[in-house]
């Protein structure tokens, strides 16, 4: 080996020990920062990491109408599997099952749909009503007017009549009177509209459906595929197998608490609205139930809506506050205790990290990003718990 030459503005290193002491001491002020110089390779994979996390996440935003069916139908799947696998190992094929399945489902909200039709839209009717009448609550009594003004009401009316009697006065010269006309009322424009919103929610009802039945019946296809595609290592095998071991664990186990919670919550609403006496009580208890699984949003949504509904049925505030803590303390007993420790036992997920990311799934698709948000989560992390480059972004997802 060829040895490196030395610097000869520096002082060679002594062979012997004690005469370091003997070596000039070199300048250095302590209160300066220390210079880190940093490699151009570093910088550039830096970018680089930047600019493919900006196309993934612009792809993710406009693509939007692809991956959301797709990601519901992915976790429609997960919740309905073991369902499905059960009644296999029952000599059901997969095939039947998982149809019978998803048509009890959308049979069963059909019908819970059509009879709370009447109430639910009893209900949807009243809430201007309600609005109108908090609002004036908030403005507070009408103040009386006073001599002064009623006298200057009088004459203001008395120039109106004397300008009506005489004509109308036409406009200065250089002064173009401007008339704000509105649009007249188009039906065929309103049914257009609305026939095209219906038609686009039955159309992704109808893709969501057919893509959970299609993964349902191909039991674990994809699967073996995915451990197969991995690479001819045993290693990588391995660890692909583990991966989608837990990302099925620890997606069945949240889609559980889910559902209990959600359940739990819209029994909990409605038999405490009935108690109170609040109108359409079984159809609170049905839209607590369901935004329930819309994280931070639905929960407000519903205990605002009570609010201004038991205001207007009973003209109090009070009974307005009963209603509103009420629904506050049964999301916040559930939100706040069960739920997360149920959800940390499930998939051991940091709830710092959970509250951010779902706030950026919700900017990406709206909705059905708070709704989605958690289940990507878990995925995202059970791939990286596994990957060496990608063990810092499994960390911090962690607990």
């Amino acid at each position: 080996m060829s040895s490196v030459p030395s610097d000869p503005s520096l002082p060679s290193e002594p062979s012997d020990p004690s005469a370091i002491d003997d070596l000039p001491r070199l300048p250095v002020d302590l209160r300066q920062p220390p210079h880190v110089l940093l490699h151009m390779q570093n910088v550039r994979s830096v970018a680089m990491g930047v600019l493919v996390v900006l196309a993934v996440l612009a792809v993710l935003k406009l693509a939007s109408g692809f991956f959301v069916p797709l990601m519901i139908g992915v976790v429609f799947s997960y919740a309905l599997s073991p369902l499905v696998d059960w009644m296999h190992r029952m000599r059901i094929p997969r095939a039947f099952s998982a149809a019978v399945l998803l048509l009890g489902i959308l049979g069963g909200i059909g019908a819970s749909v059509y009879s709370l039709a009447d109430d639910a839209n009893e209900l949807i009717q009243s809430m201007p009503d309600a609005a109108r009448k908090v609002r004036d609550a908030l403005r507070g009594p009408k103040k009386q007017d006073t001599a002064l003004e009623t006298v200057q009401k009088a004459a203001v009316e008395l120039q109106k009549a004397a300008e009506e009697a005489g004509g109308s006065t036409p406009p200065a010269r250089g002064v173009t009177r401007v008339v704000v006309e509105k649009p007249k009322f188009d039906l065929r424009e309103h049914l257009w509209s609305g026939t095209l919103g219906f038609a686009s929610v039955v159309g992704q009802t109808v893709m969501i459906t057919f893509l959970t039945y299609f993964m349902l019946i191909s039991g674990d296809t994809f699967r073996r595929k995915l451990v197969k595609i991995t690479g001819p290592g045993l290693a990588e095998k391995k660890l692909t197998v583990q991966a989608l071991d837990e990302i099925n664990a620890q997606m069945q186990r949240y889609m559980l608490v889910q559902l209990v919670a959600s359940l739990a919550v819209g029994l909990a609403t409605g038999i405490c609205f009935a108690i109170i006496g609040l109108k359409h009580a079984a159809v609170w208890g049905v839209a607590a139930g369901v935004l329930n699984l819309v994280p931070y949003v639905g929960s407000f949504a519903v205990t605002a809506g009570a609010g201004l509904v038991a205001f207007l049925q009973f003209g109090k505030a009070d009974m307005a506050l009963v209603v509103t803590g009420s629904s506050l303390l049964i999301n916040t007993v559930e939100g706040y205790l069960l739920v997360p420790w149920a959800t940390s036992k499930a998939s051991s997920m940091n709830p710092v990290a959970v509250f951010i990311g779902v706030l950026a799934w919700g900017w990406l698709w709206g909705v059905w990003g708070l709704l989605l948000g958690i289940p990507i989560l878990m995925a995202v992390k059970a791939v990286c718990d596994r990957v060496d480059h990608l063990k810092p972004v499994g960390e911090l997802l962690g607990t």
